[in-house]
């Protein structure tokens, strides 16, 4: 993964509440689906990569790397 400047998340009308579980899932998701379709470097991408980085916890996003590679992630990558 490239080295990434670490910046706070920009405000979300989505997500207007203090418990940000469901922005976390919501960004990895976003991710995920982005750059199976667009590829890394596409700058929407980026902007959920930055902002799940920044929102959720380590081991979530540790967790659900692990089971994207064991393709036991609750969602198919590619659909």
């Amino acid at each position: 993964m490239t080295d990434i400047k670490i910046q706070t998340a920009e405000f979300d009308a989505r997500f207007p509440n203090v418990n940000q579980t469901k922005r976390c899932w919501q960004n990895y998701f976003d991710y995920t689906k982005c750059v199976a379709k667009k590829g890394e470097d596409f700058p929407p991408c980026k902007k959920f990569l930055r902002t799940y980085l920044t929102v959720c916890p380590n081991e979530w996003i540790e967790r659900w790397d692990t089971q994207k590679e064991e393709g036991t992630l609750p969602f198919d990558v590619n659909a």
